[in-house]
């Protein structure tokens, strides 16, 4: 398999490990785009959270919790942005899952929310096609 993130897990890349378990991995992201920019990864290769079995998802989101908790109650940030993309139409450049933790301060200038441009559909039409009850 051709997967930079579990060459990066296995050892042969290397990176700015923050925390690793069983389960996970948690690196700096190498982007630089925003001060401590961090992503976190399953050790067991998923290409997104569509096909993630539960029990990955768990470790993973255990340890988003767990990295976000360090940030906030240790050093100094305020909250925490969390970011995922899943699949082609969600713009997913990398075919392993991963999220994206950004710490935050307020006033820190960072525009995190997407400008969406609106809706193109009405609200009632695409809440009966997405409902689930």
């Amino acid at each position: 398999m051709d997967c930079i993130f579990c060459k990066i897990i296995s050892g042969e890349r290397q990176c700015k490990k923050v925390y690793e378990d069983e389960h996970t991995l948690v690196m700096m992201d190498k982007a630089g785009d925003a001060d401590g920019h961090m992503l976190v990864m399953p050790k067991k290769h998923v290409n997104n959270i569509l096909d993630t079995d539960i029990e990955t998802l768990n470790h993973l989101m255990a340890t988003v919790k767990k990295v976000s908790n360090h940030c906030v109650d240790n050093c100094g940030y305020e909250g925490i942005n969390l970011i995922g993309t899943n699949g082609p139409g969600a713009d997913q450049t990398v075919p392993h899952f991963h999220m994206h933790i950004i710490p935050r301060k307020k006033d820190d200038g960072i525009e995190a929310w997407p400008e969406f441009g609106g809706a193109k559909h009405d609200m009632e039409e695409i809440f009966e096609k997405i409902k689930m009850m």
